[in-house]
């Protein structure tokens, strides 16, 4: 009786596995959302789905930032990014002594410090952020730092910093931002 049980588990396991196998598997070419072909029940106390659009689905890509260009800003300050539809994620190495002058966007940030330690500025307060700490700066929110140390940071943005893809970023290029 019991390899009976272990056998039927196995068999409705396998068959589980088999029906979302779909879910895992990123098409070849763009195709439309799948539930719109064959609609699923929808919950009682979901009043719409935000999920179900008619939208192709975008393709992926693999980036390797060996293959990226640094883009160096200033004598302290060289930047890469990649940018996807929704969110940009950016590696900035900035030397000792880098000041990022106050500035801000309509962008939220994520602040990941790889390595090294950035002291920022916002809204009257001051953050240590070292290496493994993450700082969440809001949108439209003033914000400073300054290089304590040599670090790599990687920020993710959301959306993504248009200004920076337009090559707007006079603040970051300015001189006197290596000086201090």
């Amino acid at each position: 009786m019991s390899i009976l049980v272990v056998f039927l588990m196995a068999l409705l396991y396998t068959s589980r596995i088999a029906n979302q196998r779909d879910k895992f598997i990123v098409p070849s070419h763009p195709q439309p959302n799948p539930r719109k072909a064959s609609p699923m029940p929808q919950d009682t106390h979901d009043t719409h789905d935000t999920h179900d659009t008619a939208k192709p689905l975008a393709q992926p890509s693999l980036h390797n930032w060996s293959t990226i260009p640094p883009e160096q800003l200033n004598p302290l300050l060289t930047r890469q990014f990649i940018t996807g539809e929704h969110a940009m994620l950016t590696r900035i190495v900035l030397r000792k002594g880098c000041v990022v002058p106050e500035h801000s966007h309509p962008n939220e940030q994520l602040a990941f410090i790889l390595e090294g330690a950035l002291r920022f500025h916002i809204a009257g307060q001051t953050h240590d952020v070292r290496a493994g700490g993450v700082l969440v700066i809001p949108p439209n929110v003033p914000h400073s730092a300054v290089a304590l140390e040599d670090t790599i940071d990687f920020d993710v943005f959301t959306p993504p910093r248009q200004d920076w893809i337009d090559g707007q970023d006079a603040y970051l290029r300015a001189p006197e931002n290596s000086n201090r």
